[in-house]
C-alpha cells in the first residue's frame, strides 16, 4: 500500500474523530481547513511515523499541534493594524448557525473555551474523545500522573464554571470518570 492510500484509509477511519476533536478544541464547527491540514502534515511526515503509537494517537497529536499553531497565528493577527486585514473575511459561523447546534453542546463549547488550555485539552481527550490516560499522555507529551491530576482539576474547573453559568449538570457531553 502506498502513502496516499494509507492516508486515505486513515482519513476514512479516523477523519470524523479528528474533526470532532478539532471542533471541541477550537470551539467552532468550521475546522475543515484544519482537518485537511492534519492529513497533509501526516502525509508529509509519514516516513517518520514508526508505529510507536497508534495512527489515531499520532493524528490527534498532529491535530492538536495544528490547532495550537492556528490559534497562535490568530493572536498575531489581532495585533496587526486593521488596514492589513481589510481584505480578510470572517468565515466563522453566524449566531443563527450556532443556534442550530444542540444547546448543551454549544454551551459546552463555550465553557471549554474559558478554561485553561491544559484543562481544555485533557477534557477533550479524556472526557470527550475517551482516550486512555496513556494515549492522552502521549499526545500531550505529559506523564500519565500529570494527565490524572490535570483531568481531575479540569473536571472541577468545568463543574465550577458550568455552575456559574446557571447550568444544573453537564449531562452526557463529557464522561466524568
Amino acid at each position: 500500500m502506498n502513502k496516499n492510500e494509507l492516508i486515505e484509509q486513515w482519513f476514512l477511519r479516523y477523519g470524523d474523530e479528528i474533526y470532532k476533536f478539532l471542533v471541541y478544541y477550537m470551539g467552532t464547527a468550521d475546522v475543515e481547513d484544519l482537518l485537511q491540514d492534519v492529513f497533509i502534515k501526516a502525509l508529509q511526515a509519514l516516513d517518520h511515523f514508526e508505529g510507536r503509537s497508534l495512527p489515531k494517537t499520532w493524528l490527534l497529536s498532529i491535530a492538536r499541534n495544528s490547532a495550537v499553531d492556528y490559534q497562535r497565528k490568530q493572536r498575531l493577527r489581532k495585533w496587526l493594524p486593521d488596514s492589513f486585514l481589510s481584505d480578510v473575511r470572517d468565515h466563522r459561523r453566524t449566531p443563527e448557525e450556532w443556534l442550530n447546534l444542540h444547546e448543551e453542546k454549544r454551551e459546552l463549547y463555550q465553557t471549554l473555551q474559558h478554561l485553561k488550555p491544559a484543562h481544555r485539552e485533557v477534557l477533550i481527550l479524556r472526557g470527550i474523545k475517551e482516550l486512555s490516560p496513556k494515549e492522552t499522555a502521549e499526545i500531550l507529551q505529559w506523564s500519565e500522573n500529570k494527565v490524572h491530576v490535570t483531568y481531575h482539576r479540569a473536571i472541577k474547573a468545568l463543574k465550577d464554571r458550568w455552575g456559574q453559568q446557571g447550568q444544573e449538570g453537564i449531562g452526557d457531553a463529557v464522561k466524568l470518570r
